[in-house]
């Protein structure tokens, strides 16, 4: 929730204050505490108590946790129990576990919108309840002005497929978000693939408001970055699981290691986040464990320290097609260090568009194998001699989280 936290930072400057309705209670499945220092002085935060099943989910399979950030594991590989788990998540919390709050929310911001005399709401998810709390809301109110803000896409999600639902259920689903497109005032979508499916479902009116990076977090003026631990540093930011595991990058590292022993010794593969078992196994396969250092969830800012001092950045996106309107927000973290890119998932995905735009990597499909092999041993190499610069394009300055709010003013 970043680009919230952001866009409540920056309204103010372009003549919008914004309130910020949330849940007293929550349960998250990652939590930066540190993030709360950068809460703006003076923000109007108003709060309810929401009951979630995962709070009980949670102590009867732990794993239902991970169900929150949409990481599933292979279906061949779920226990009874996640199965079940995955199935009732699915199939009786439509269109999420956050039903619950959806009628006790339109009946109290039923009553504040009226008293502080708000005319413009915006609901933001996932979780896709929030969008029915804004449906329910337009409805009782034709006059108030809505925007539908999706960071990501309800049916078009690759997860969403993993849902095991039955055909009543996916008829729900694609019901709701229907009825979500077709009556607000503004949808937002977060990349140019996901606008385009927004409109051919239903949507009059779309924005694209991608996601971006905070420019007092890096330095802008063409310093250097790269690392000084005598490793050629590959570095992945966030959750790493199976459905986004890069496997042809590993067999393409394993070969390198086969064939050029120098490279074997330089190599590190860092993971800043939560690496899942399934991925460690398949990275042990390749024989790359003695590569890996797996520092596990760490604060935004030790997380962009490490990005900054990398020598390259790696991103992954789901193989299937539907993911090609995914834009990762890590995306813009790593394009404002400067450092070059290595991205993979389905071809002509939006990421690819980006970097081609600023310059700032190398674009593959999860097929690719030789081609990642050169391109990794091209940038090891110019390493090996001091040759990679790091320097970000001046096209990543459209992506500041100041210049996206202004965007968001001017829908607004």
């Amino acid at each position: 929730m970043q680009r919230w936290l952001k866009f409540a930072q920056y309204l103010p400057e372009f003549g919008v204050e914004p309130i910020i309705y949330t849940p007293e209670n929550p349960s998250y499945p990652q939590i930066d505490k540190s993030l709360l220092n950068e809460i703006p002085p003076g923000l109007k935060i108003v709060k309810t108590k929401i009951w979630e099943p995962y709070q009980i989910a949670e102590k009867l399979n732990p794993k239902s946790r991970e169900y929150k950030a949409g990481h599933f594991e292979k279906s061949q590989n779920q226990s009874f129990l996640t199965k079940l788990s995955v199935f009732i998540r699915g199939n009786f919390f439509i269109p999420d576990a956050r039903k619950f709050w959806i009628k006790p929310s339109v009946k109290f911001l039923k009553k504040y919108l009226a008293e502080n005399q708000i005319q413009t709401i915006i609901t933001t998810g996932p979780p896709h309840s929030l969008h029915l709390i804004g449906l329910k809301l337009k409805s009782e109110n034709p006059d108030l002005k809505w925007l539908a803000d999706f960071r990501d896409p309800w049916t078009q999600i690759s997860y969403h497929s993993e849902l095991k639902l039955t055909k009543n259920a996916q008829k729900k689903h694609k019901k709701l978000e229907k009825e979500v497109l077709e009556n607000a005032d503004s949808v937002i979508a977060a990349s140019f693939t996901d606008a385009g499916n927004y409109k051919k479902s239903g949507a009059e009116k779309v924005e694209i408001i991608t996601n971006g990076f905070e420019e007092s977090d890096f330095l802008l003026q063409g310093v250097a970055c790269g690392t000084q631990s005598g490793k050629f540093k590959i570095t992945y930011s966030g959750g790493l699981e199976i459905a986004r595991n890069p496997e042809n990058l590993w067999r393409a590292l394993n070969k390198l290691k086969t064939e050029h022993p120098e490279f074997a010794k330089d190599l590190e593969l860092e993971f800043v986040g939560n690496l899942s078992r399934e991925v460690q196994n398949n990275l042990a396969s390749f024989n790359l464990i003695d590569n890996l250092n797996n520092t596990g969830y760490l604060s935004h800012k030790e997380t962009i320290n490490k990005i900054m001092n990398s020598d390259l950045l790696l991103l992954t996106n789901f193989p299937d097609e539907k993911s090609k309107g995914i834009i990762p927000g890590k995306l813009f973290e790593y394009l404002a260090t400067g450092n070059p890119v290595l991205a993979i998932g389905p071809g002509g995905g939006d990421v690819e568009k980006i970097l081609e735009k600023t310059n700032a990597g190398k674009y593959f499909t999860h097929t690719d194998i030789e081609a990642l092999k050169e391109f990794v041993f091209g940038l090891y190499s110019k390493w090996k001699t001091g040759g990679i610069q790091s320097r970000p394009s001046s096209v990543i300055f459209d992506f500041t989280r100041k210049s996206l709010a202004k965007q968001l003013a001017e829908i607004i």
